[in-house]
């Protein structure tokens, strides 16, 4: 027997576990089907299987973790591998558990694997005693997940994933089998610096041709670019599933909400039309961000006025300063970044942006030392008020003291600017309406390209949480008032 039809018949053998098709065997559908015969009967010449690692990114609620499970448990006892190590890897310990219970619920309704297989939930494992071999849950976040020897490995919801850390030491772990096979299934993300994009771009790059690689099998159910996301025919390109256990009421009521409310229209996109978005959720529009990339021309500017909007962080995260200067009925802003050289490395792997090569590029300042060097700060901010008309600078209050009299001991005209609601609803309106309108002109800088690392992860406590660039967000209203 071909091996596609050994495990599309192992699995059709299991049975659903959740909700109304829980009981249910499992019955792939003919997309699934096919995916499954592909994956496991599509051999070389020598009779082992041909792909070596898979990667499926389809709609939410189109059965993602059942069929991972599945494959995950066929993989462990019908693959033929003796003492095979099967690894269900997710984003955190919850969706590892999630993915680990449905394969248990799979094992506990088959009497052929319920009396084969041992259930052991304290170590999140299944254990073959025939073969030696078994299957195992962790967290991609999980500390020491090192030695390995897979032969099989399912990434869950690869797109959220913290880092590429257990990514690549499963990758690495399956030299010594015969025919490994690592399996990615997720929905797209918004963090384009993830492993889950970088998958994802070379999934694509392969199934266009643009890159030959016979060992990897791309199964992209996705919306395209430029697709009206309204429209129910765009739906199903990427939900197989829709109309048979993918509820069309429950996405039909999602996309009125989305209709009605901008901030979920990213949503419905990212996780029901499976696009990658620039941002989880919509405060700017991207594409009108986009559009104000205009160079700005930094000599033109210099000895004109400007106001200041200034954010210190507390010891080892990003200090942004922008300058903004209000010109006819436009405002050009120049930006300024810091950040300490001992904690850059520690701070791009935690925030997944490249401080470190922004810094070689002259977008943003290494300070000396492991914290803030506030000396730096201030001696550059005293030199761009040589350069520049500084009328006023405004302040996050939080940590900013010292510098700030030193600035004002120095002639500064600064004015704190609370973090709240009440002090920043209006400015930010202000700041949506001229990018909105094309009257904001920022350089392109990519430092302040909005991007999801905003949402706390750096030294801003945001007001709004989402997507507001550093610095722009508390300027002082005069500057988006212009008046010259």
């Amino acid at each position: 027997m071909n091996p596609g039809e050994r495990a599309v018949r192992f699995i059709n053998a299991l049975r659903h576990v959740k909700g109304e098709w829980a009981g249910q065997p499992f019955r792939l559908r003919p997309w699934q089907e096919h995916f499954v015969r592909e994956l496991f009967g599509t051999l070389r010449p020598d009779g082992l299987r041909q792909y070596r690692t898979a990667s499926l990114w389809i709609g939410r609620k189109n059965g993602k973790s059942s069929l991972g499970a599945a494959i995950a448990l066929y993989l462990l006892v019908g693959d033929g591998e003796p003492g095979a190590e099967v690894i269900l890897a997710a984003c955190d310990k919850d969706q590892a558990s999630l993915v680990f219970d449905i394969a248990v619920g799979m094992v506990r309704q088959s009497p052929y694997l319920s009396g084969r297989l041992k259930v052991v939930p304290s170590t999140k494992r299944i254990v073959d005693p025939q073969t030696g071999s078994y299957l195992r849950a962790i967290p991609a976040d999980a500390a020491g997940s090192h030695g390995f020897n897979a032969h099989g490995v399912v990434a869950d919801e690869l797109h959220a994933w913290p880092n590429r850390e257990l990514y690549d030491v499963l990758q690495t772990s399956m030299g010594a089998r015969r025919q490994p096979l690592f399996l990615t299934i997720s929905t797209a993300g918004f963090d384009r610096q993830s492993i889950g994009y970088e998958v994802y771009e070379y999934a694509c790059k392969v199934r266009d041709g643009i890159i030959e690689d016979p060992t990897f099998y791309p199964c992209i159910y996705a919306a395209d670019e430029g697709d009206d996301w309204t429209d129910e025919a765009v739906w199903r390109k990427a939900n197989p599933a829709l109309a048979d256990f993918r509820s069309l009421e429950e996405m039909r009521t999602l996309a009125e909400r989305a209709k009605a409310t901008p901030a979920l229209q990213n949503t419905f996109r990212r996780l029901y039309l499976n696009q990658w978005t620039a941002q989880e959720s919509r405060r700017l529009d991207l594409a009108a961000w986009e559009a104000c990339g205009r160079m700005v021309d930094r000599a033109a500017l210099r000895g004109r006025e400007c106001y200041a909007g200034l954010d210190l962080s507390s010891t080892t995260d990003l200090t942004a300063l922008v300058l903004a200067f209000p010109i006819d009925d436009e405002v050009y802003v120049l930006p300024h970044f810091w950040i300490p050289k001992e904690t850059a490395q520690r701070a791009e792997q935690r925030d997944r942006v490249p401080y470190l090569t922004w810094a070689r590029q002259g977008f943003l300042t290494l300070t000396e030392g492991n914290a803030v060097d506030y000396a730096r700060v201030e001696a550059d901010i005293k030199a761009l008020a040589q350069e520049f008309r500084i009328v006023e600078l405004a302040y996050d209050r939080w940590n900013a003291s010292y510098l700030i009299q030193r600035l004002q001991e120095d002639g500064a005209r600064v004015v704190p600017v609370g973090m709240g609601y009440a002090s920043l609803s209006a400015p930010m309106k202000h700041l949506e309406e001229l990018v909105l309108t094309g009257r904001l002109v920022h350089g392109d800088h990519p430092v302040q390209t909005p991007t999801p690392w905003w949402c706390g992860a750096a030294a801003g406590r945001w007001p709004c949480g989402r997507c507001i660039p550093p610095g722009l967000a508390w300027t002082t209203p005069e500057a988006f008032s212009p008046t010259r």
